[in-house]
């Protein structure tokens, strides 16, 4: 348990540090804000000669920012009371298919004797028709210990659940854009994925080929939104990105890494993003570490990404996209959609929320996986054990 007297205590002792670190947080913050503010008055021309032929700088913003206002595009909806707004947010839904997947695991190292994992997928597709009617399902995989010691190089097994999720989730996600390929030929309403996470994974060198492969395919989701011309979006509700703030880094010729006391979203939510659907322009990704979204036909990325208001008074989520989402004129859509699923979900996108809780693997799940084990283990005769703190664990919660 944790004893709040000696909380208080330690939070007392160390005020001074935090209160430093406040004041440092403020200046930092106003000074990225005007550079911010300053950065989009320029002409774009000379935004694109100077950072055209940067790779490492971040982000290099789309011909969108010759219209924005600091930084900034309006949504110029409004409403007098959330009724209105679920009226509107009904009318860009309707007869329009989103889906989103997420997953869950578990991995029971420590409470039995042999390791074993499992991982839930959740999914839930809704056309927006009555009609039709939705789908929200689950499906539950058991990693057994030769799935989880029997890789090529040394991984911690944990390690190989988190990518056994990674691996279904994307798979999900896949199986919805090629399914809904066509769409445009059918007469169907635009469709939308929710990938839950980044699209752009960055990882320092060197790259374990357990985190090449991760990255491998998110690449290949990418794409197979370019080829299939379904859109997919990545979504992240507290990002801790600082792209735009290496691009205003590079764009001044300033050197010797970014401030790490912020991220993208503090300085848009202190500037530009002050009211609800208010967004970024979109700006192609131009992260050091990114190499293997470039795309060799076009030498740009693969994905970009715009900040987008869903509260009134949070930060803003990132939204990654596809580039071709915003060439082919289809951004305006997306995010429409997006803004439409957090106005039902409260400030973030219902089918998201959906499918989270339907994936969801709660601690009476992990005791019901274990005590499930261990009657399997007897039936096969299997050298199984629970381990004694697990059991007291199970009978005291």
């Amino acid at each position: 348990m944790l004893f709040k007297e000696l909380l208080t205590d330690e939070l007392n002792r160390q005020r001074e540090e935090f209160r430093q670190f406040a004041r440092s947080q403020a200046g930092d913050l106003e000074f990225y804000a005007d550079e911010l503010e300053r950065f989009g008055a320029i002409d774009y021309a000379e935004i694109r000669r100077k950072l055209g032929e940067q790779y490492d700088c971040g982000a290099l913003p789309s011909e969108e920012l010759a219209r924005a206002r600091n930084f900034a595009l309006g949504f110029d909806e409004r409403w007098a009371n959330h009724e209105e707004a679920r009226r509107w947010a009904f009318a860009v839904l309707e007869n329009r298919t989103t889906f989103a997947a997420d997953g869950s695991q578990l991995f029971a190292e420590r409470e039995v004797s042999l390791p074993v994992a499992a991982v839930q997928i959740g999914w839930f597709e809704n056309p927006h028709n009555a009609a039709a009617g939705y789908e929200k399902n689950a499906k539950f995989f058991v990693l057994s210990p030769a799935e989880l010691l029997s890789l090529d190089e040394p991984v911690i097994p944990e390690t190989r659940v988190g990518q056994r999720r990674f691996e279904e989730e994307i798979a999900k996600a896949k199986e919805f854009l090629q399914r809904k390929a066509g769409w445009r030929e059918r007469g169907e309403r635009m469709p939308l994925a929710f990938y839950d996470g980044t699209l752009l994974l960055s990882i320092a060198l060197p790259k374990t080929l357990l985190q090449t492969a991760l990255i491998a395919q998110l690449v290949e989701l990418a794409r197979l939104s370019r080829d299939t011309r379904v859109p997919l979006i990545g979504y992240v509700d507290r990002s801790y990105a600082r792209d735009l703030m290496a691009m205003l880094d590079a764009f001044a010729g300033r050197r010797g890494g970014t401030i790490k006391t912020l991220d993208d979203v503090s300085v848009l939510h202190a500037g530009g993003l002050r009211n609800w659907g208010d967004r970024t322009p979109f700006c192609y990704a131009r992260r050091h570490g990114l190499e293997a979204f470039i795309d060799p036909r076009t030498n740009e990325s693969l994905a970009g990404f715009v900040y987008l208001q869903t509260t009134s008074d949070n930060p803003p989520a990132r939204l990654d996209i596809p580039s071709w989402i915003y060439e082919d004129g289809l951004l305006d859509e997306v995010v429409d959609t997006v803004r439409a699923e957090c106005v039902i979900g409260l400030g973030y996108p219902y089918a998201l929320e959906t499918a989270d809780q339907t994936a969801v693997i709660t601690l009476r799940d992990r005791e019901v996986f274990l005590q499930a084990l261990q009657g399997f283990a007897k039936e096969n005769n299997l050298n199984l054990r629970v381990s004694r703190k697990a059991a007291s664990k199970g009978r005291r919660r």
